[in-house]
């Protein structure tokens, strides 16, 4: 009666926290989604959840439910995953380049989440910081790189992660708190403090700043929470990941406003190469940070 498409929704359903979040993650359209579940409900004669909450609400029947799916999931993909390995005989090598400071926050768990699973697959983890890793990628001295910058490459494959947006963060006493959104106007005197990366390979400076000929003076910062710090203090602002800012704007440590009326929407891949696409070990760590983020990072969207 129960089948395991509705455990994945369900699973879906409580860590997007609303239909339309959780029809994305399975492929569904809202209305598939919602006939689903009601399809489920009228088979087992009670209802699963709670309408209209937010978050969800799932009643005891949900929520029996949801123990069930969180224990008999990660047993097929575990199982899937030791059936690949046997028919595949897959070891091998995966060493990872980030260009993005805060991805650390949701990488390391997946690459834990990874070794226990492929212990065989030899590992190693650099950033981006001090050289190019796309030509490094192309020339097989990297497997997978980490990016919000792709650009066209022979042999080389992006695999969209997943979008985000990203926010101007700021202290709670900043002028710019009782604007809606953030115009490049606005930043004119302001210091905008980044990582140290060049500022072509920054959104926030290509897509928001450059286009309207703004240049604020700017500093560098290497880790996230450096750059809140100053934030805080009035030192400066900074554009960073809405995911990234969850915790700090959850501690009241500082504040954020959207980049622009609409918001600035980026989006992270996974850059390999394309001889590596359908290697098995390749395709679980992708789909193994695909729950890791799914699961763990506020406000981010599926790309």
């Amino acid at each position: 009666m129960v089948e395991l498409r509705h455990l994945k929704t369900l699973s879906a359903l409580r860590d997007a926290g609303s239909l339309v979040e959780a029809a994305e993650r399975v492929h569904l359209t809202q209305s598939a989604l919602s006939h689903q579940i009601k399809d489920l409900e009228d088979r087992l004669d009670c209802s699963l959840f709670i309408r209209k909450t937010r978050p969800i609400c799932f009643t005891s029947a949900g929520q029996r439910l949801l123990a069930l799916a969180d224990e008999v999931l990660p047993m097929i993909r575990n199982a899937e995953r030791d059936v690949a390995r046997l028919a595949g005989g897959e070891a091998g090598r995966l060493n990872i380049c980030i260009e993005c400071h805060s991805c650390f926050d949701w990488l390391m768990p997946t690459i834990d989440h990874f070794r226990q699973r492929w212990p065989e697959v030899e590992m190693d983890l650099s950033t981006g910081f001090s050289f190019l890793p796309l030509p490094a990628l192309a020339r097989g001295d990297l497997d997978l790189v980490i990016t919000s910058d792709p650009e066209p490459r022979t042999g080389i494959a992006y695999i969209p992660l997943f979008s985000y947006e990203s926010q101007l963060a700021l202290s709670k006493q900043h002028r710019l708190v009782a604007k809606p959104f953030i115009e490049p106007a606005d930043l004119v005197d302001e210091t905008l403090i980044t990582y140290p990366i060049d500022h072509s390979r920054l959104d926030v400076f290509t897509r928001f700043l450059e286009p309207a000929d703004v240049e604020p003076a700017s500093r560098t910062a290497e880790l996230t929470v450096m750059m809140v710090q100053l934030i805080a203090s009035g030192r400066g602002v900074s554009a960073l990941p809405n995911w990234a800012l969850h915790e700090y704007i959850e501690k009241d440590y500082v504040a954020a406003r959207s980049l622009g009326e609409k918001g600035l929407w980026c989006t992270l891949y996974a850059a390999i190469r394309e001889d590596q696409q359908n290697a098995e070990y390749m395709v679980d760590f992708l789909a193994t940070a695909s729950e890791i983020t799914s699961s763990q990072l506020k406000g981010i969207r599926p790309a």
